[in-house]
């Protein structure tokens, strides 16, 4: 049994979905909060608990092999303890690139960190290293629905963004094929797509031009720090433009040689969510 914490999120539905049709969905137990309102695949077991209350994970754990772990959600050192006294024997967590490439700033510390407890825990391990979610688009949603201009800072640097359905199928490999313990894998998309190409390439799909617009850092932090505080705001805005570095922009090609199948662009995600940027989707 392999049991995928947030199931319901950009990652964990995707691999939810990948090993129900890859192995068959009996063998695969997806956590949510509330698993009423969530939609799985036929056969795909729901179930009821809290990363954050390691207690409430007893039912979860029971009979599980593989754990797939999106961190800090909970105490993770309670929740490793937790998966071995259960008799887990492998964990695939998803860690940062900033990890390897900005290993000083506060959030790639608070992976790091997460990363040593899963590396002592006991239980054999993976470790994903993903860079720029495709899905960070989401954050221009409302702005582009609304027909204003996508306002961000250092429109023209490019990061090789990486759709995360293919974390998922990476993940999907490391918990269901041989070779990958113990290894850590930094994941990138097949290109750089600066925020410019991404509003160009979401321009083709919903068939209008989005207007875009360059802000400084200033008014990008101030935006940032009221949703995430000072300091994961100042990251951000270091990651994605501010203080670049060649290990973050290089485009790597793990998830090909880990899936035999090429990395997922921008374009095909904007096209899978073209709906999402649409009016009709604030309705």
């Amino acid at each position: 049994m392999i049991l995928v914490t947030g199931a319901t999120g950009n990652i964990g539905s995707a691999l939810v979905a990948e090993l129900a049709g890859h192995g068959g969905a009996e063998g695969v137990r997806a956590l949510a909060r509330d698993p009423g309102r969530a939609a799985f695949p036929d056969g795909v077991q729901a179930v009821a608990a809290d990363l954050a209350d390691p207690a409430s994970l007893q039912d979860a754990l029971r009979g599980v092999r593989a754990l797939f772990l999106i961190p800090q959600l909970g105490p993770d050192r309670e929740v490793l303890g937790a998966a071995r006294q259960a008799g887990v024997e492998q964990v695939v967590l998803v860690s940062s690139m900033t990890a390897e490439t900005h290993p000083h700033l506060g959030p790639a510390r608070e992976n790091l960190a997460v990363e040593r407890l899963v590396k002592d825990s006991g239980l054999a391990w993976t470790i994903l290293r993903p860079t720029q979610f495709a899905s960070n688009a989401r954050w221009w949603a409302g702005e582009i629905r609304e027909g204003r201009p996508v306002r961000v800072p250092y429109p023209d640097t490019g990061l090789p963004t990486i759709h995360p359905a293919d974390i998922a199928s990476v993940a999907r490999a490391a918990l269901t094929e041989p070779g990958h313990r113990g290894r850590t894998y930094a994941l990138t998309g097949p290109e750089r797509m600066s925020p410019r190409r991404q509003v160009a390439a979401l321009s083709a799909v919903l068939g209008r031009t989005v207007p875009l617009a360059g802000i400084d850092r200033a008014e990008a932090h101030r935006g940032l720090a009221a949703l995430m505080g000072d300091e994961t705001a100042d990251a951000v805005l270091d990651v994605t433009g501010g203080d670049v570095n060649e290990a973050l922009l290089r485009v790597r090609d793990t998830v090909e040689q880990v899936t035999g199948r090429a990395a997922r662009t921008f374009g095909q995600w904007a096209a899978e969510h073209a709906a999402e940027f649409r009016p009709s989707a604030a309705a």
